[in-house]
């Protein structure tokens, strides 16, 4: 999948670029430097929101629910009201809240010299255009095998502790890909069950064999080093921003998350 920063800057042949810069009174550069800025914060911001199988599946399912594929496409129909209010609606379920957003855009602000104001406008568009890019993306790689079916895989060996943990960790996660993504037609032999294949898929590679997942439940696991989170991994590559990250820059944006987060567990 493209890094968030390139899929913003290839969006509509670079025509969405352009066209943002006619609508918020920029020119080419600073458009350049505003994405640079941002993209970043969207990337930390995805990542946290998808941590896990189920925020993945319900991020996945929010990108779905909206018209997102269309404001990717069609860089005007996001700047319409019902582009700008599934726009927040995403940097909601992106960010977790308002104040978070605003913070980015100060931080930007101060990072590019552009106004703060200009990022409060411009927020739900970038956030809509990558939501669709994001989306259309993963729909591709889902038809495809790849790299869903991959990563599907390394997770469940990772996570199935047991037979009966790796059938219910494959329901699971069949059951949001496929209200996600579509079921993807009907059973044959007459029969109107729809076919689930990312279920199909997930059975399919536990027959196959993965450490853990047809082991007796009593049996005594194999002692080795824990490895790493392939799920995380996934993510992270999902998700990258495709750009350098000065540490400052990336710390202050790490900040901004949990000191807003840690307030609103506080308040909760």
């Amino acid at each position: 999948m493209l890094p968030l920063y390139e899929m913003m800057m290839r969006a509509q042949n670079g025509e969405a670029m352009r066209a943002m810069a006619g609508q918020f009174g920029l020119n080419e550069d600073q458009v350049t430097r505003a994405m640079e800025a941002l993209m970043p914060a969207f990337a930390t911001g995805f990542k946290r929101s998808a941590a896990n199988p189920q925020d993945f599946g319900n991020l996945m399912q929010a990108m779905a629910s909206g018209n997102y594929t269309e404001y990717f496409n069609n860089l005007a129909s996001a700047f319409t009201p019902q582009g700008i209010s599934d726009g927040n609606a995403m940097l909601n379920q992106i960010f977790g809240s308002k104040q978070i957003s605003e913070a980015i855009a100060q931080q930007a602000a101060l990072a590019t010299g552009i106004a703060q104001d200009i990022y409060n406008r411009m927020l739900p568009v970038v956030a809509s255009i990558l939501a669709g890019g994001v989306f259309s993306q993963g729909a591709k790689a889902a038809a495809g095998g790849n790299p869903f079916a991959d990563m599907m895989g390394q997770m469940m060996s990772h996570a199935a502790a047991s037979q009966k943990q790796a059938a219910d960790f494959t329901e699971q996660l069949g059951k949001m890909m496929e209200n996600t993504f579509g079921s993807g037609g009907k059973s044959g032999s007459g029969s109107s069950q729809p076919i689930n294949p990312f279920t199909d898929m997930m059975e399919t590679m536990m027959k196959a064999g993965f450490p853990g997942a047809a082991e007796p439940e009593n049996a005594e696991p194999e002692k080795t080093e824990e490895p790493d989170n392939p799920y995380s991994k996934f993510i992270s590559d999902m998700f990258d921003a495709g750009i350098k990250v000065q540490k400052d820059y990336q710390k202050n944006l790490d900040s901004i998350f949990d000191n807003y987060m840690n307030g609103m567990k506080k308040d909760g």
